[in-house]
């Protein structure tokens, strides 16, 4: 029989692998759901039923890779891999209600109004207010609750450049993901945290000034 001890020191790992299995299963929906729906900035999201499937996936696909240790330390301290389940239940339902603001807010709209959002985004990466909840999704893994909050915070400015871009494009989807992650997994660093900020304001004022110069803000020409 397997003791206490032995079951702490395998069950981390098997809860990274069956997080980013899931992860990997979530991009291939997403990939599927999404097939042929970004079409830029000036159309909605879909039907409410439809949006809240996809954006679960998503979120999921996004968000699950740069949790996976954070989950398997919940695991750890807890001593139960039966708490990984729960806790990334109530973090994807924080991402969730996300989801919904983002839905009552997202109306068709412009190169001009993305661009002050995506511009907006860049600026809030150099607050104190996303270092603090950068710091706390680093930290925090005491209840998927308070982590989805504090992830949340950190992210809410990217999440806005999704929606503001298109929520339905894999490419903008993957870029913030990667951005995500990475913020996730790595301590903060002003020489890559600077320059990562002055680059998504660059593109605000790149979709602002010249956003034919930005591929699939708006649809194709029939």
């Amino acid at each position: 029989m397997v003791n206490v001890a032995s079951r702490r020191l395998v069950a981390p790992p098997a809860v990274l692998a069956a997080t980013l299995g899931l992860a990997a299963a979530c991009w291939a929906v997403a990939a599927w759901l999404m097939d042929g729906m970004d079409m830029g900035v000036a159309t909605r999201p879909g039907p409410f039923g439809f949006f809240v499937a996809a954006w679960v996936t998503m979120m999921a696909a996004m968000m699950l890779p740069g949790a996976a240790p954070a989950f398997a330390r919940h695991v750890r301290l807890s001593g139960k891999a039966s708490a990984a389940p729960s806790f990334a239940t109530y973090y994807l339902a924080i991402w969730t209600l996300a989801g919904l603001v983002a839905y009552a807010l997202d109306r068709p709209h412009g190169s001009l109004a993305a661009g002050a959002v995506v511009i907006a985004a860049g600026v809030y990466e150099l607050t104190p207010v996303k270092r603090h909840f950068r710091q706390r999704c680093r930290e925090n893994a005491d209840s998927g609750l308070g982590y989805g909050l504090c992830c949340v915070g950190s992210g809410v400015g990217l999440m806005a450049m999704l929606v503001a871009l298109d929520v339905m494009s894999l490419v903008w989807m993957a870029v913030v993901a990667v951005v995500c992650c990475g913020q996730k997994l790595l301590p903060a660093k002003a020489a890559i945290d600077v320059p990562l900020a002055l680059a998504i304001i660059g593109l605000g004022l790149v979709i602002v000034c010249a956003p034919s110069l930005v591929p699939g803000l708006t649809p194709p020409a029939m």
